[in-house]
């Protein structure tokens, strides 16, 4: 599967008509074996959230059509806040997330009485780009927070940038040349979790600015919820900046750069080595979260995640569209969640 290509068609036939899809699980609940014969489920299935994590539950869904046809599965990608507002109004069966669960959105979800069940389903590099005529080659986290954080609004230039960056530990020396950023914005979990691994509250913080405006990215940048959006303005500029998920950054290849992260320890560029290993400071977790007062009346439901826990969907699903798999210790922990607390 390919972001771009294979991708915009799940996204047209899944998230838009609802294609017809049914479970591809195996039989004990997803321990890895997806053997097992599950035709004959019926039912609807209801996932929003993440745009990063859809990819991954787009394939699964293709996946569980293959086997039966009488399911109908709707993914959509409007970002992980907003999915939480759906799935905590019990609007949605699963939760596509690029962050896990906040406080608020637990308390919303208590109070509307859906119960969950957090299931770790990938691990993501957020990865810093430009387009490949840029010169900067490694950012550290003061010369992220120059550039992106709630002190660089009004920044045009890259340069203008300097002063801030040398002041808050970066290295600045920026060149000369429009500041155009395009990234996540409040909407996406890629938001939050950006601000978080890159630790622009800490340093908002330590250089004056109020705690409640501290966890804030500039707000004169282009938001888009969608990664494909943010990779044409890397390749449409030449002094373009963003971020995006490693998967939409290695889909594009050649047509963006891939800025190098210095968190402390040197720069070190986003891999599947690097993220696998923790040594990418901006790597993260990516989760499905299910609602399991659903998934226990829903046969259909608990055959979908059981085939996304299984050997087929936690590796092949996601190494298919580019995404890192998680090891084999927290593969077990995310099945042995699921069967014990999944509902069925």
């Amino acid at each position: 599967m390919r972001i771009k290509g294979k991708l915009t068609v799940l996204v047209g036939v899944l998230a838009i008509t609802m294609v017809a899809a049914a479970c591809g699980g195996d039989d004990d609940g997803g321990n890895g074996d997806t053997g097992g014969d599950t035709s004959g489920l019926s039912g609807t299935i209801t996932i929003s959230g993440s745009s990063t994590v859809q990819p991954i539950s787009n394939l699964v869904a293709e996946l569980f059509a293959e086997q039966n046809p009488d399911v109908q599965v709707s993914v959509d990608g409007p970002g992980t806040s907003d999915g939480f507002v759906l799935f905590c109004d019990g609007d949605t069966d699963v939760q596509d997330a690029s962050r896990a669960i906040e406080e608020e959105e637990i308390a919303a979800c208590e109070e509307n009485g859906v119960d969950f069940v957090e299931l770790e389903v990938s691990l993501d590099g957020l990865t810093v780009l430009t387009n490949p005529a840029n010169s900067v080659e490694c950012l550290n986290t003061g010369d992220l927070y120059a550039l992106f954080g709630p002190e660089s609004e009004g920044f045009e230039n890259w340069s203008e940038a300097d002063a801030l960056a040398e002041q808050v530990g970066g290295n600045g020396g920026f060149p000369d040349a429009p500041l155009e950023i395009t990234a996540p914005g409040e909407e996406s979990g890629t938001y939050g979790a950006f601000i978080e691994l890159s630790g622009i509250p800490d340093t908002a913080v330590e250089n004056g600015v109020k705690e409640d405006d501290s966890e804030a990215l500039r707000k004169d940048y282009q938001a888009s919820p969608d990664d494909n959006v943010i990779i044409t303005a890397m390749e449409g500029t030449d002094s373009a900046l963003g971020f995006v998920g490693f998967a939409f950054a290695e889909e594009a290849g050649d047509q963006v750069k891939e800025i190098a992260v210095d968190g402390g320890d040197g720069c070190v560029a986003p891999s599947i080595e690097t993220v696998s290993d923790g040594s990418y400071p901006l790597s993260r977790s990516l989760y499905i979260y299910v609602n399991t007062g659903k998934a226990s009346g829903n046969e259909a439901l608990q055959g979908y995640v059981d085939l996304y826990v299984s050997e087929e969907g936690l590796n092949t699903a996601v190494e298919e569209v580019g995404y890192i798999p998680l090891p084999t210790d927290r593969q077990d922990a995310t099945r042995s969640t699921w069967q014990s607390d999944g509902g069925a």
